[in-house]
């Protein structure tokens, strides 16, 4: 059994696929890629471990009982998950293949794949999911440093955002157009930004979904 440092250190692939021997298959595969897999006999197992797994892509069976590839696609966008999904199929289905397309799949590999196939769709999803942590270090870091601000501080930025000038501001708040240069400047200094178009890429960077 590998040691906990040692998984930590080489990427994870969830494969999700009711077919044990092609589970078996995929983990030596990519075992010879230096990449460690865990492995899922149905959409719903995945589902019901999700809360413990951190992001990773997916290979992902299209055809399987009951919940398929492409309705757990669909319950992971729902819970606004866009984790790389690589989806595999014994079935040519064009139809298919183009509604994964849409939902944002990396990959459509019929089965039997070659390695490096597989490696080259990998690659992908390794660097999407890097791209999203990426994303989500921005936001939390943009989000910590307008915590930094006071209520009105904060009253005042958003109004500047949407470009309002200071005696507009003022006269909105009730409070005097020095009061808000004050807030202004303060709030300006705490972000560390110097001027309006700073200020609105880092409102942007601090918004849900970015």
């Amino acid at each position: 059994m590998t040691d906990s440092n040692s998984e930590d250190a080489s990427p994870t692939v969830y494969v999700i696929d009711d077919n044990g021997e092609m589970r078996r298959s995929l983990h030596f595969l990519l075992d010879t890629l230096g990449v460690r897999t865990r492995p899922f006999a149905s959409a719903e197992d995945f589902l019901d471990s999700l809360s413990t797994l951190a992001e990773a892509p997916l290979l992902l069976d299209l055809r399987m009982p009951r919940m398929d590839g492409l309705q757990l696609m669909q319950e992971l966008h729902m819970r606004g998950l866009e984790w790389p999904v690589i989806f595999m199929t014994a079935h040519g289905d064009v139809p298919a293949a183009v509604h994964a397309m849409k939902l944002g799949a990396v990959e459509f590999l019929e089965k039997p794949f070659e390695p490096e196939t597989l490696e080259a769709a990998l690659a992908s999803a390794f660097a999407a999911v890097t791209a999203h942590g990426h994303a989500r270090a921005v936001h939390a870091a943009a989000a910590e440093r307008l915590s930094r601000l006071t209520r009105r501080e904060s009253q005042v930025v958003e109004r500047l955002a949407r470009g309002a000038p200071n005696k507009a501001i003022a006269h909105d708040m009730g409070l005097s157009a020095r009061t808000v240069e004050m807030h202004r400047s303060n709030a300006l200094e705490k972000l560390g930004v110097k001027n309006l178009a700073e200020l609105i890429a880092l409102l942007k960077d601090a918004a849900p979904g970015e």
